[in-house]
């Protein structure tokens, strides 16, 4: 069995508070991307996991797929299977692509097993996972509060634009970029971004974390401009970093050719 765990991108993220446990309180929309990994399952003598595409570091039996697995597996009695994933969502981007794998891990097992999960029990095994592992579960536009891990549907139809996403050869750390967040009130409530002509995007649709991540990257908020000037309707860092992505009603013709030399570009 092979499924397509895809990417996310952040538009807008406010992140609004400081909680007693450390954490912080945010408000976002989560859209879903094509961009995608490549996720196979294949019963075996024995519980397997390997990768290719971008290297994945660190030991499989630490990886979120192989987790999810064993996630199910304490519960309902899964044979051995073999994990193979291949990898093309770029790390520390911001897009959520190790989330998406675990969340479509959980789906396959359900869906070949023949489990019965609904998907709230799915989302809920997410969960466990990380805060934003339940959102591939449905895998559709979502006001996301709390954590990011309070969901509310969101009416949001992109597919009439081209989303282009370029991430610079380095990643950001996700706990520098909130150990330099400013927190400030939200310039505009996301919950009500369906209702706003996404020309008017620019000048409220927010990421927080850029006020934080530009100054220590500048080679970020540069990528950010060139989409502007390449002729996007809206361009914004996704999550804390360290991917940049543009909305464009028409791509320009061969618009690799304007973006700097050895970055990742998705289009």
């Amino acid at each position: 069995m092979i499924s397509f765990p895809n990417a996310k991108i952040n538009i807008g993220l406010n992140v609004v508070a400081k909680r007693e446990d450390g954490y912080h309180n945010l408000e976002t929309v989560f859209y879903p991307v094509k961009l995608a990994d490549a996720l196979e399952m294949v019963e075996s003598e024995k519980t397997e996991f390997s990768s290719s595409g971008i290297e994945i570091d660190g030991k499989a039996e630490n990886n979120l797929v192989f987790k999810a697995y064993h996630l199910l597996r304490n519960d309902f009695d899964l044979p051995p299977v073999k994990l193979h994933l291949h990898k093309v969502v770029p790390f520390g981007a911001g897009l959520g692509g190790g989330s998406s794998d675990a969340a479509f891990t959980l789906k396959m097992l359900n869906e070949y097993f023949k489990l019965g999960i609904s998907a709230e029990k799915l989302e809920s095994y997410a969960a466990q996972i990380g805060a934003d592992c339940p959102f591939f579960i449905q895998n559709k536009p979502t006001f996301a509060s709390g954590i990011g891990d309070q969901f509310e549907p969101v009416h949001l139809d992109l597919s009439a634009f081209e989303i282009v996403i370029v991430k610079p050869n380095f990643s950001v750390s996700t706990p520098d970029a909130y150990r330099n967040i400013v927190l400030a009130p939200a310039a505009f409530n996301l919950k009500e971004i369906e209702n706003l002509p996404i020309e008017e995007w620019r000048d409220v649709v927010k990421n927080d974390f850029e006020k934080s991540v530009f100054p220590q990257y500048p080679e970020i908020e540069k990528l950010k401009n060139q989409l502007y000037e390449l002729g996007a309707v809206y361009a914004s860092m996704s999550g804390s970093g360290s991917a940049v992505f543009g909305i464009f009603r028409h791509l320009p013709i061969n618009i690799d050719k304007y973006l700097p030399k050895g970055i990742f570009i998705y289009r």
